[in-house]
């Protein structure tokens, strides 16, 4: 077993034993609190270039399944507790040391993931270097940003996905990043679903003559995603829109609206979600580092704000008919309290309303 590093931006060291690839890595440090679904979080799009640390301490135990992959592993590396290698599956493809291997993406286990996830929750994500020798010097960590994510994540040109059973409506989905259960859900409901790379414009999202327009998840800050913003100001009021984390922080930018980084983010599978017009609070699967700022904005009403903090979770807008959610209703795995919004989805693209 070999040493390995986590060196933080603030010159804190921890030891621990090397897994997966033996390269370096450096990447924004978050934790997710998941207790299961490590399969998700690594395949999640929206932790490209990120250090991600499970606050549960044992992983890997089921294993790596091919079958529950979301899209590709983007994770610039990966830190637990302890990882598990002997896993037992009946549906086992392989294990996780192996999956990081082949990806070329360095692990780290043996460190106390307790104390990292005080430090991130007192002074915030920070950058981190994933290394077999503690660096001289911290510039390049400190040099680190997130840049150019949704870019790199996005698909490279555009493929569809038949409906389920009698198809009942054309959705085109923008992926910035997109997790294949979106695609599931809608073709549950009877949706053929066109997948557009994040670089397709207004014009060929209509040109498509879609029912509705799905907004996907995505990595990084939503400012940065100008072009992508723009295109999202064309499309609101000429086809009914549902955006879901990414997706829905570029349409608040879109309608006038900003947003903020937040001190550690929200990712995990337990995060509390209330109505704000309403009695009912959702238990939500989350994966984001950026909030909308609710008191900024300039159309939409807030529909939904997270029980813990009182963050923007969803906007409605019933003039555009659209509405846009930060938590994942398609969560997998993760509770499936919410999944009734794509349901809502299929009703405003008959016609009904919000």
């Amino acid at each position: 077993m070999k040493k390995g590093y986590l060196v933080l931006r603030d010159g804190q060291v921890f030891e621990g034993v090397r897994f997966g690839s033996d390269s370096a890595a450096i990447g924004e440090l978050v934790f997710t609190t998941g207790m299961c679904g490590y399969i998700e979080t690594l395949t999640d799009p929206s932790y490209a270039g990120q250090i991600v640390m499970q606050t549960y301490p044992l992983i890997g135990n089921y294993g790596v399944i091919p079958e529950d992959y979301e899209g590709a592993c983007c994770v610039k590396g990966y830190v637990v507790r302890e990882w598990c290698a002997a896993p037992s599956n009946f549906r086992m493809g392989g294990d996780l040391d192996a999956f990081l291997k082949e990806r070329n993406i360095p692990g780290l286990c043996g460190v106390d993931t307790r104390q990292l996830t005080r430090i991130i929750r007192e002074h915030g994500v920070m950058n981190a270097a994933l290394c077999s020798e503690v660096p001289a010097g911290l510039e390049a960590v400190e040099r680190y940003a997130v840049t150019g994510v949704v870019e790199a994540v996005t698909c490279k040109e555009a493929h569809t996905y038949p409906a389920e059973g009698e198809e009942r409506f054309r959705v085109a989905l923008l992926d910035y990043g997109a997790k294949r259960n979106i695609v599931r859900e809608l073709q549950k409901r009877g949706c053929a679903v066109t997948v557009l790379p994040a670089g397709a414009s207004a014009e060929e999202v209509l040109g498509l003559a879609p029912d509705g327009v799905m907004l996907s998840n995505g990595p990084g800050d939503p400012a940065e995603n100008v072009y992508q913003i723009e295109q999202i100001r064309e499309l609101l009021g000429k086809v009914p829109l549902f955006g879901i984390c990414l997706g829905h922080q570029l349409t608040a930018l879109a309608a006038g609206g900003s947003t903020y980084k937040l001190k550690y983010g929200h990712r995990g599978v337990n995060q509390p979600v209330r109505e704000v017009n309403g009695s009912r609070t959702y238990i939500t699967s989350q994966n984001h580092g950026y909030a909308v700022d609710s008191g900024a904005m300039k159309l939409g009403t807030v529909s939904f704000a997270n029980a813990n903090d009182g963050t923007c979770e969803g906007i409605d807008y019933p003039a555009l008919r659209a509405f846009t959610v930060q938590f994942h209703p398609e969560a997998c795995g993760g509770p499936r309290d919410t999944a009734f919004l794509f349901d809502r989805f299929t009703r405003l693209m008959k016609g009904g309303d919000l």
